[in-house]
């Protein structure tokens, strides 16, 4: 028989190996409703801590985007002017350079006259220094008195100042015109260094347009992720405080059930007929809730199934008892099945169940316990309270 027995808790062992797979892939180690109660509160708190630091990021970003804008719109503002002061410089040039065109029209027709004054200067100077003196002598030679001959001397002196006022006249023409010609280049060469600082400022404001724009569409799409993860939170938190409002009335329940159960009609310990298997049930649970307990503790915990067996409020069987929904970790964890299959329940674990399943219990009418958390009373033994 010890080979089957062996054989068949084997069997027990794999088995209850998949069904620690399957219940822990799908589910949360459980717990009791104030440890989840507790849980979900911090949860909450942590949530409501990552909106508001998320609230304050949007509106950090806001106000740079704010400010942004501010500065765009004065950026607009400076390229709209160098854009107007350019299309002024350039109608500028552009008048400029039609000056110049005019101006070298008449520089080219004063040039022309130039030209010919110069040539008739040739020609006066050639007669000049060839005949004048001859052509002179024979002029006043030929004077018929006196007066003709003064008449034609002061001919003679008006033909020579007036060939050197054509001389003279030459000379500041061709001088006029050079400065012209000089004074139009530079005016022009100014306008085109402006027309190109002009330029290289408006393409810098541009590109600061440019830029700012771009820094505000990524402000907006940072805006928009943030408000995408605040309105996450913001649901986290009402699921959350559902969550709450849910354990707090499961909690309530308990509590409410523990008071009923103190005030209900409870069976003699005589009247509880146990069926087989219950001793090696409750021993596994012992172990599996008090196994590093004190024995004071284990007792106690066995006394919490028996308190329930005997209660109108609970099932009148340990079985009914330990596996009522979620009401004991062990079971949901898959840990009780485990330790069934392997016999892990201690002597001490056994004892405490046969004293317990004898009616002793060392926790008086307890129906629930609990690791301590602050403003729970009962009794306290080992690291349990019980209330």
């Amino acid at each position: 028989m010890k080979p089957v027995k062996r054989a068949g808790r084997q069997i027990a062992a794999v088995l209850c190996m998949v069904f620690l797979a399957v219940s822990t892939a799908g589910t949360v180690r459980a717990t009791t409703t104030q440890e989840k109660l507790d849980k979900a509160k911090e949860d909450k708190k942590k949530t409501e801590s990552a909106l508001e630091q998320t609230k304050e990021n949007i509106q950090g970003m806001q106000g740079e985007r704010n400010s942004l804008q501010g500065q765009l719109s004065i950026l607009n503002d400076n390229l709209e002017e160098v854009s107007r002061n350019l299309e002024e410089l350039e109608s500028n040039i552009a008048d400029k350079e039609q000056e110049i065109s005019n101006t070298e029209a008449a520089l080219q027709e004063a040039e022309e006259t130039v030209e010919w004054q110069y040539e008739c200067m040739k020609k006066r100077i050639k007669f000049i220094y060839e005949r004048s003196d001859a052509v002179y002598l024979e002029m006043l030679f030929s004077s018929e008195g006196l007066g003709d001959f003064l008449n034609k001397s002061q001919y003679i002196e008006m033909i020579s100042a007036y060939d050197h006022r054509m001389l003279e006249e030459y000379k500041e023409t061709r001088k006029q015109i050079e400065e012209t010609k000089e004074k139009l280049v530079a005016q022009k060469e100014e306008l085109d260094g402006l027309r190109e600082e002009t330029k290289a400022e408006q393409s810098k404001v541009a590109g600061m347009v440019q830029n700012t724009a771009d820094n505000i569409a990524g402000y907006a799409d940072q805006i928009s992720e943030a408000e995408h993860v605040a309105h996450a939170y913001e649901a986290q938190v009402k699921e959350q405080e559902a969550n709450i409002a849910a354990l707090q009335k499961q909690l309530a329940e308990e509590q409410a059930m523990s008071r009923l159960a103190s005030k209900s009609a409870k069976r003699d310990i005589s009247e509880v007929t146990f069926a087989e298997g219950d001793r090696e049930l409750l021993a596994q649970l012992i172990y599996c809730e008090a196994g590093a307990e004190p024995y004071e503790g284990k007792v106690a915990v066995g006394a919490v199934v028996i308190n329930r067996v005997l209660s109108s409020v609970y099932p009148d069987t340990v079985v009914g008892v330990i596996y009522q929904n979620k009401q004991f970790s062990p079971v949901g964890s898959g840990r009780l099945a485990l330790a069934l299959a392997e016999g892990r329940a201690t002597q001490a674990c056994y004892q405490a169940a046969d004293e317990a399943m004898s009616g002793v219990s060392n926790v008086g009418n307890c129906v629930y316990f609990r690791t301590p958390i602050p403003g729970l009373t009962g009794i306290a033994i080992g690291g349990h309270i019980f209330y």
